[in-house]
């Protein structure tokens, strides 16, 4: 999360091009919306599997981060491909997303834009219901995405689960009692899904990577080119890790 803002503020500076990051997370992470109470984990379960937990600086609710490929687009808010409102920017990235699914036999759709989506996202799991224009496949959520915004920025960073047990995110999750973390396991199974379960075997980690790389240029009329991050990026991202991502006032901010 840190390593997106750097990029973010970088970017809003005119210090970097815009930029589209690819990575995954060691160890697992759980992440929650910038406005989702830090109340929502069990903390006990958290700390019993060794898994790390971050504030998003986007909205949206809780992720457990692992066996999935994060995407993450950092562009100006002049930029055409990201200009104008929230669900329209969504509109355009969620057709680079599906691009990429489809070039690897993936039948992934876009989510119309239903009034009151949003208002029914009352639990604490994000993947439990899709928002406007999120990539699903026969109804099941497959991408979930969210948005920062600055004046002159526009952050949109999303996660692809590709393998693994979907409900493992109910277990370092509080719940009132044991029945209500099954229902919501239960209810995570019949909404979501993952790369595996879609195509009945795995793809690799790195051909998805090429997949959206490919997905990015072919939709929004890209040339993408690899780079590592500037010095000034890793010297902010260091900065933001100590004064804001692991400090309190961020991560129990609510």
């Amino acid at each position: 999360m840190a390593l997106d803002e750097a990029v973010m503020e970088s970017v809003e500076q005119n210090k970097v091009p815009p930029t589209l990051r690819l990575y995954a997370w060691e160890p697992p992470c759980l992440s929650i919306g910038y406005a989702q109470p830090f109340k929502d984990i069990d903390f006990i379960r958290l700390n019993d599997l060794k898994y790390d937990w971050v504030r998003r600086p986007t909205g949206g609710r809780a992720i457990l981060h692992t066996d999935e490929l994060t995407y993450s687009v950092i562009a100006p808010s002049s930029d055409p491909r990201v200009s104008g409102g929230v669900l329209e920017s969504y509109q355009r990235l969620s057709s680079a997303l599906m691009t990429a699914l489809h070039s690897l036999n993936i039948p992934a759709e876009s989510q119309p834009n239903r009034a009151g989506t949003r208002d029914r996202l009352n639990g604490a799991v994000c993947f439990e219901v899709p928002s406007n224009y999120e990539i699903v496949i026969h109804g099941k959520k497959l991408i979930g995405s969210a948005q920062a915004r600055r004046k002159h920025a526009i952050l949109q960073h999303g996660t692809l689960p590709l393998w693994g047990d979907l409900t493992r995110i109910t277990q370092v999750l509080a719940f009132s009692d044991e029945q209500n973390r099954k229902d919501a396991a239960t209810r995570l199974l019949s909404h979501a899904t993952t790369v595996e379960m879609v195509l009945g075997g795995k793809l690799s980690w790195q051909n998805v990577v090429q997949a959206f790389i490919f997905g990015f240029q072919s939709e929004l009329n890209l040339e993408l080119m690899p780079t590592d991050l500037s010095e000034r990026e890793q010297l902010l991202a260091e900065k933001l890790v100590q004064d804001k991502y692991t400090h309190p006032s961020w991560l129990e901010r609510i």
